[in-house]
């Protein structure tokens, strides 16, 4: 009987350990490569993620403790697509990753002119937009898994509130908001290409899930219905 809450506190233990890790990589890596820390506007972008992330994971730990639970299972999870297997280390790690590394050498070597601090300004409050409108569509729906996957053992259904009901995947779309700021925020236009490939990668990965809950989850057809577009309104 003691087991099962042993090994839930060790599961914790290594989830916590892992997020804190994927926090604070991006931006100690972005200031190696940078070779300085004295960059407000770095400051603002890692800070803004790392304060988005560990509010809404709070929230979600009151209201939806069972979905945190799901996203820190990601490893012991049935019935993931082998497709997404590749995808989500590629657009969750590597990409940005990338894309602070660019940025970082960037602002080291100056390779780009760089963007205003008017520009910079106006890009934070987008991409705070985009992390709002994810952050939203996490707390929304209480199947919102790190991972492609029918989620049968949760008793799996189709959310079709909050922003579900303008946009069938509105998750990618604030993740999409937030990548296509970064360059902006960073001051680095060579950073538009790892963006570029990752914004790619997603859309990708966006049409799979799209078809799979089609193909798989009770309901899901009937929710297409009622709302048509996947990521932009009127477009796709």
């Amino acid at each position: 009987m003691t087991e099962k809450p042993e090994t839930d506190k060790k599961l914790t233990f290594r989830a916590f350990v892992g997020f804190a890790i994927y926090l604070l990589l991006n931006p100690l890596i972005y200031f190696i490569c940078a070779g300085r820390i004295n960059i407000p506007m770095a400051w603002a972008y890692f800070g803004l993620a790392i304060v988005m992330a560990v509010v809404s994971r709070a929230v979600a730990y009151k209201k939806t403790p069972d979905m945190l639970e799901e996203r820190a299972r990601y490893n012991e999870a049935e019935g993931v697509k082998a497709w997404d297997k590749t995808l989500v280390p590629l657009i969750a790690m590597y990409g940005p990753l990338v894309m602070v590394i660019v940025a970082g050498l960037d602002k080291r070597f100056a390779w780009s002119t760089g963007t205003t601090f008017g520009v910079q300004v106006g890009a934070f409050v987008v991409g705070i937009v985009g992390y709002l409108l994810a952050v939203w569509a996490m707390l929304e729906n209480r199947f919102f898994s790190a991972l492609v996957r029918i989620q049968t053992d949760r008793g799996h259904t189709v959310c079709n509130t909050g922003p579900y009901r303008i946009m069938r995947h509105p998750g990618y779309v604030g993740g999409l908001i937030y990548f296509l700021v970064t360059p902006l925020i960073l001051s680095s236009w060579w950073t538009f290409i790892p963006v570029g490939i990752t914004v790619i990668l997603t859309v990708i990965r966006t049409a799979l899930e799209d078809r799979t809950l089609q193909e798989e989850l009770p309901g899901y057809k009937e929710y297409i219905k009622q709302t048509r577009y996947r990521l932009v309104p009127g477009i796709w």
